[in-house]
């Protein structure tokens, strides 16, 4: 596994024997994109942001289905470091946070071991406010000024005016722990983390390349006689279809965003409740500041609440379908755009379920 090789910070030397120009342009040439999940590429964030003031390794990862970050930090955290003193050095930047959810803060004493004795740079880290919202761009900007970790509107982006309205660079930790990885001949930016869970023999978190088929990866992991597959709480959900191919192109075509976070789910659990779960977890972690956000998926959820006394009106279900589209359109950033996409295509791919709770 690539992920978990030790590079002893032997690559940040032959990195920093490029100008930090010519750095930038080799990271553009490597393809690597952003692993948090915009799939943005990374060479071009960096060229934007430069010369940045502040570089933030994000680390709030909370998402369900998703927890490759994790998987880096238990495995290989010296190697995110290794990714950070590189970024900094390239970006020209002098400080870095590293913004830790609180749920990790169990790797702060062991990280801060790593960046006395190796990094160059100086890297503080800082404790999450324990919110899904805080993994988004703008609002960890605002959380870790001491605000209320709401987005901000954009533009300006972070890379214009960010962390204290100076240029500033978010990256992704798996995002950073790949950096290195740059300066391996058998650099692969296909390969990537997949977290897999759900009715499976094998949960964890697999390094394939993207365009594997679910079938691959199903048998890999000893799927259980799968039926449908949700991609995180964010990313959508489909039947299982043995030829999918598994990247960012491919799910574009099945109206769904693709998310390394993969739930595989027999057809004992009901798909209706697996969507009350993620509209659930959306409705307690929004910000609160939208009003289709905040409103509309505390709505969904009353609404959800009512099959576990008694069947939808026609008309309830109707209301369900307009706030569909009601919530992502009205909201302002990735949470709410992104609340209702695991409902739509379930109703899309499985309405025979939804109809039978319709009276």
């Amino acid at each position: 596994m690539q992920i978990k090789r030790k590079t002893n910070f032997e690559n940040f030397k032959v990195a920093k024997k490029l100008s930090p120009e010519a750095l930038i342009k080799k990271v553009e040439k490597s393809g690597l994109m952003g692993r948090g999940g915009a799939n943005f590429p990374t060479g071009l964030k960096w060229k934007m942001s430069r010369p940045a003031k502040y570089l933030i390794c994000n680390a709030d990862e909370s998402e369900p289905g998703r927890f490759k970050d994790k998987f880096v930090l238990d495995n290989n955290p010296e190697i995110v470091i290794e990714g950070i003193n590189i970024a900094m050095y390239a970006l020209s930047t002098k400080q870095c946070f590293f913004y830790l959810r609180e749920e990790f803060k169990k790797y702060k004493e062991k990280l801060e071991k790593i960046i006395k004795e190796k990094s160059k740079y100086k890297i503080t880290i800082v404790i999450g406010a324990g919110s899904y919202i805080c993994g988004e761009e703008t609002a960890i900007l605002n959380s870790i000024e001491g605000k209320r970790a709401e987005t901000r509107h954009k533009p300006p982006y972070p890379s214009e005016r960010g962390l204290y309205d100076e240029k500033t660079c978010v990256n992704n930790i798996e995002t950073l722990a790949r950096i290195p990885l740059i300066f391996e001949d058998d650099f692969d930016n296909e390969l990537t983390l997949f977290s897999v869970s759900g009715d499976v023999q094998s949960p964890g978190v697999y390094e394939e390349r993207q365009g594997i088929t679910l079938k691959y990866l199903a048998e890999k992991v000893g799927a259980i006689d799968p039926y449908a597959i949700f991609f995180g709480a964010s990313g959508g959900c489909i039947p299982f279809q043995q030829d999918l191919i598994l990247s960012y192109k491919e799910m574009e075509k099945t109206g769904n965003f693709f998310q390394t976070g993969i739930m595989f789910f027999n057809n004992e659990k009901s798909v209706p409740d697996i969507c009350r779960s993620i509209i659930q977890f959306f409705n307690e972690e929004n910000c609160g500041k939208c009003l289709p956000c905040r409103e509309g998926n505390f709505r969904l959820l009353q609404l959800f609440q009512v099959i576990l006394k008694r069947k939808w009106t026609k008309e309830e279900f109707q209301i369900i379908q307009d706030l569909i589209d009601f919530v992502p359109n009205g909201s302002q950033c990735g949470l709410g755009k992104s609340s209702t996409i695991a409902l739509k295509s379930a109703i899309k791919y499985f309405k025979n379920e939804f109809d039978k709770l319709i009276e």
